[in-house]
């Protein structure tokens, strides 16, 4: 049997939920630093779609451990079983089509060890551009029975990125002139962590927001020295859209460990070393 693809298209979408197994859709709708999107939910969502809040209900509490720490693995299983979530009924998330807050949601299933979790590539846009119905009001889902068990997918703390952006492949995935150090509107300080290689997480899709063809994201990430079976490791500013960047190379087929308190997190510390300008050649 086939592997499932870690995304899917509108058009697939639609033929799942009119199918024997109808996957279960999250709504996960944010804007870094912008308005709360449940009024944007409330307004219109896919049909049966339960909205989830990325800030309080995919985050800890911002801190120590960054801007959006990963959530306490209880509190994490009870926000997804309030949602609906099985312990091995499918999951489809989408966001409003850049794909971040849903990459983020993909990731966080995955690594609590939900079996069966994927995107919608394009997000609300392209559900809305294939000719996709929208609905109304709030959806209360039945109770789910889903249990976080931590581990599946990868996780580097400050040390671990470090070493990995020293001895295997560490991406950044982060606007370039925030790596390079030029701008920093968030965090304390600029620029990225030495030895880390600038990849735009904005550079794995088109102008829609959905993901380049594989063979594409291949080329590009083998460019940067990241192929299948090499240590691979991505950070961003909070781990939203690095996240994204991990969704990206799943795609491509490349396996990557994520920092997950990222750059809200190294450059919190004064004492960890921070490396400006373009990528090294």
């Amino acid at each position: 049997m086939t592997a499932k693809s870690a995304i899917l298209s509108a058009t697939a979408l639609r033929d799942e939920l009119t199918g024997p197994r109808p996957p279960l859709l999250l709504d996960v709708r944010w804007q870094l630093g912008g308005p709360d999107q449940r009024p944007a939910y409330l307004a219109g969502h896919l049909p049966g779609a339960v909205y989830v809040d990325l800030d309080s209900e995919l985050a800890g509490p911002p801190g120590a451990g960054g801007r959006h720490p990963l959530p306490d693995p209880e509190a994490f299983g009870a926000a997804m079983r309030r949602a609906g979530v099985g312990a091995d009924g499918p999951v489809v998330v989408y966001d409003g089509g850049q794909g971040w807050a849903a990459a983020r949601a993909w990731w966080l299933l995955r690594w609590a060890g939900h079996p069966d979790v994927r995107v919608l590539d394009g997000g609300l846009a392209a559900w809305t551009a294939a000719g996709g119905e929208v609905t109304a009001g709030q959806v209360t889902p039945a109770e789910g029975d889903f249990k976080p068990t931590p581990g599946a997918l990868g996780v580097l703390d400050a040390d671990a990125a470090a070493l990995r952006a020293r001895e295997g492949v560490l991406l950044d995935a982060r606007a370039g002139e925030r790596y390079r150090g030029e701008v920093e509107p968030i965090d304390p300080v600029g620029g990225h962590i030495p030895g880390a290689l600038s990849a735009p997480t904005t550079e794995n899709v088109d102008a829609d927001g959905r993901f380049l063809p594989a063979e594409a994201l291949r080329a590009r990430f083998g460019a940067l020295g990241a192929s299948a079976g090499a240590p691979v490791g991505v950070y961003c500013g909070s781990g939203v859209s690095g996240a994204h960047e991990v969704l990206a190379l799943e795609v491509a087929g490349i396996g990557a460990d994520l920092y997950a308190g990222s750059w809200s997190h190294w450059s919190s510390d004064p004492s960890r070393p921070v490396a400006t300008g373009p990528d090294p050649q």
